[in-house]
């Protein structure tokens, strides 16, 4: 073989070279730009119907959908198993939701609309300010909501809220659990400026937790909706989420040293022993927590288009994961 063969032997295959080279950066570029262009433009969505039925489809989240776009605060649906795949959106915006035993609540500007499992109203009441905490009774019976009346953070202190607890079955309406009778260290309590947000019920249709704020402190408090009382159960306790099992409250608690602007962190409290574990999320957290089964938690964040959903163990192990983007108020049904 001549060298002015060699040498085009060569060079020949140096091009290729240099050629494929170029089209795995171009298409190695053109995945990047792809992924980027959506999550800028947010999840894809499909018009279609969204059930709160337990058995609609397997187990699904249903959640407010944040993504720029004609869709944005309506309620959606996914998979469970995969959360990353189009939406399917109803066609009904939410400001807060929650749902569970095919009742759904969603909280407007101006009303809590009660929503059956076609996401039919089947009844409304007055908001009497802005809706920040929703949550739906495991059998579905009783629904609660709180509002802000004022102020707009429960990270300072110049806000009341008024919580609220509706009994599906009979219709009775509790329009603030401050006409609760309080227990607190084992004595009646009255305080004008007590406030209660954050409810989480038990199976029981009946027993509620739930934050009381007196005196500049916080308290997690036992209910009974039949005895109308609240019992101060542990301080530093804010909007706690029932396990369910029944055993455990996820909240997000005031740590020492931290900014004023974000000063949460997640614990799950055993209730039986009243020991507290903190779990592997660093950042501060302002949700009321829901757990996708008895090992997990999700909760919101800030992102791109208003919050992301995250997961992490309920044991203090792990790490957080992203679950969502442009998600919040997430339900786990079926």
């Amino acid at each position: 073989m001549t060298l002015q063969r060699r040498i085009l032997i060569f060079a020949v295959s140096l091009a290729v070279l240099m050629a494929v080279g170029l089209i795995a950066v171009l298409r190695a570029s053109s995945a990047a730009h792809e992924r980027d262009r959506a999550r800028a433009d947010g999840p894809r969505t499909d018009r279609g119907d969204v059930s709160l039925a337990p058995d609609a489809g397997g187990r699904r989240i249903v959640f407010r959908n944040m993504a720029w776009g004609p869709h944005r605060d309506e309620l959606a649906t996914v998979a469970a198993d995969a959360p990353e795949r189009a939406r399917t959106v109803s066609g009904v915006s939410c400001l807060r939701f929650h749902a569970a035993g095919g009742t759904g609540i969603c909280l407007r500007a101006d009303r809590a609309v009660v929503l059956d499992a076609r996401l039919k109203e089947v009844s409304a009441r007055p908001l009497a300010g802005i809706p920040t905490r929703a949550r739906v009774s495991p059998g579905g019976h009783l629904a609660a909501w709180t509002v802000f009346v004022g102020g707009d953070s429960y990270a300072g202190t110049d806000f009341s809220t008024r919580t609220s607890v509706l009994d599906l079955r009979t219709g009775g309406f509790d329009a603030s659990l401050e006409d609760f009778t309080i227990h607190k260290d084992g004595k009646p309590y009255r305080s004008a400026d007590v406030n209660f947000w954050g409810v989480t019920f038990a199976a029981d249709e009946r027993t509620f937790y739930a934050t009381m704020a007196t005196g500049g402190r916080t308290h997690l408090v036992r209910g009974d909706l039949a005895g109308r009382t609240v019992t101060t159960l542990r301080e530093n306790v804010e909007c706690p989420s029932l396990s369910p099992d029944g055993t455990r409250v996820v909240f997000k608690k005031r740590v020492a040293g931290l900014p004023a602007e974000a000063p949460w962190r997640l614990h799950v409290l055993d209730l039986a022993s009243g020991a507290e574990t903190p779990l592997a999320e660093e950042r501060s957290v302002d949700d009321q927590v829901v757990w996708t089964d008895r090992g997990t938690v999700v909760y919101s964040l800030p992102g791109d288009f208003g919050a992301d959903l995250y997961a992490v163990p309920a044991d203090g192990s792990g790490a957080p994961a992203r679950l969502m983007d442009s998600a919040l108020a997430p339900a786990f049904l079926g």
